[in-house]
């Protein structure tokens, strides 16, 4: 049985993530010309402040500083988060985005856009916005369902607190 360069890497930088408090999300490895870049996401249910990424990425580059994961040639090593529009694959990756907007696209077809009111074992209670000045409708959606969801940027959203004001 192989393992693949990043189920290795997985395998060895996940408990450090770990350690400092991340979820390690995904590991890519691309060529850019000549060079590789080493692409690591982190995220965590408050999110990743800009020291904790300082510190995973620290403490990334000393463990790969010390094996030959990545072997000798030159490599770039990119410590981020997923950014606004994450894709949503794992279930606490639907925890994080409650109260978001986001696209799913459907098994059976057809895509749905809908704000994530609640989230448990077997899908997602969503608010699916009004069309023509029709009033919003709740919708139960089960995981079985989804083949994609992505988090949407949204501009002009008003906070719950400003709408309480």
């Amino acid at each position: 049985m192989s393992t693949t360069q990043s189920e290795r890497l997985r395998e060895l930088l996940e408990p450090l993530v770990t350690s400092q408090g991340l979820d390690l999300e995904e590991i890519a490895v691309d060529s850019v010309g000549r060079k590789r870049v080493l692409r690591v996401v982190v995220d965590s249910d408050t999110g990743a402040d800009l020291d904790q990424i300082a510190d995973v990425s620290r403490a990334l580059s000393a463990k790969l500083d010390e094996t030959d994961a990545m072997g000798q040639a030159e490599y770039t090593l990119e410590v981020g988060t997923p950014g606004a529009e994450r894709l949503l694959k794992e279930h606490r990756h639907y925890l994080r985005a409650l109260d978001r907007l986001v696209k799913f696209q459907l098994t059976e077809g057809g895509e749905l856009v809908a704000r994530i009111l609640k989230v448990d074992d077997e899908g997602l209670e969503l608010e699916v916005p009004g069309v023509k000045g029709r009033k919003a409708t709740v919708r139960t959606l089960a995981f079985s369902e989804i083949d994609r969801a992505r988090v949407q940027v949204e501009f002009n959203r008003k906070d719950k607190n400003e709408e309480e004001a």
